[in-house]
C-alpha cells in the first residue's frame, strides 16, 4: 500500500529551491526596504546640512580627546555624496566614501540576486574583516599625524 503525502507529510523544500518559489514581490521585499531605508538616510543628510552647527551631536571622542576617530566627517561626506560632489565627499571622509561604494554593489548585487530568485549570502573571510580593521586603524592613525593631514575632515 503507497500512501500519498499530504502537506503535512510532504517534504519541504528548503535554501535556494525555496527561495526561488517566492513571488518576485516578496523576494524584493528585504532589498528595496533596505534600499528605501538608506536612501531616506541620504536624504535627510542631503536636506540637513551637517556643515551648520546644532543639526547633529558633535563626536564624543573628537569633542574630548581632540582625536579623528574613523568615522569623523561621515556625515558631511554623505552631504556631499548626496549632492553630486565627490571631491568634498572624499576630502570630508575618504574611507566612509569608499564604505558607501562598497554598500551600492553590494545592493545591485542583492537585487539582481532577489530579481533572478538566487538568495544572496555574503560571508566575508575572517582574514578580510582582519583586513578591513587594519585599514580602518591605519586610517585612524594617519588621519591623526600631521603628516596626514589631508585626511581630516
Amino acid at each position: 500500500m503507497t500512501v500519498e503525502p499530504t502537506p503535512q507529510t510532504a517534504p519541504r523544500p528548503h535554501g535556494a529551491e525555496e527561495f526561488r518559489r517566492r513571488p518576485l514581490g516578496r523576494r524584493l521585499l528585504a532589498p528595496l526596504a533596505t534600499l528605501a531605508g538608506a536612501g531616506a538616510a541620504f536624504t535627510y543628510v542631503g536636506l540637513v546640512d551637517p556643515n551648520e552647527p546644532g543639526h547633529y551631536p558633535v563626536c564624543p571622542l573628537l569633542r574630548f580627546t581632540g582625536l579623528y576617530c574613523p568615522g569623523c566627517g561621515g556625515l558631511r561626506s554623505a552631504h556631499a555624496v548626496a549632492h553630486g560632489d565627490l571631491a568634498t565627499a572624499l576630502g570630508a571622509n575618504a574611507l566612509a566614501v569608499a564604505g558607501y561604494a562598497v554598500c551600492a554593489v553590494l545592493m545591485a548585487v542583492w537585487l539582481v540576486h532577489a530579481v533572478r530568485g538566487r538568495p544572496t549570502r555574503i560571508a566575508p573571510r575572517p582574514a578580510s574583516w582582519w583586513a578591513i580593521g587594519a585599514l580602518t586603524a591605519l586610517f585612524t592613525v594617519v588621519r591623526n599625524l600631521p603628516a596626514g593631514s589631508a585626511l581630516v575632515p
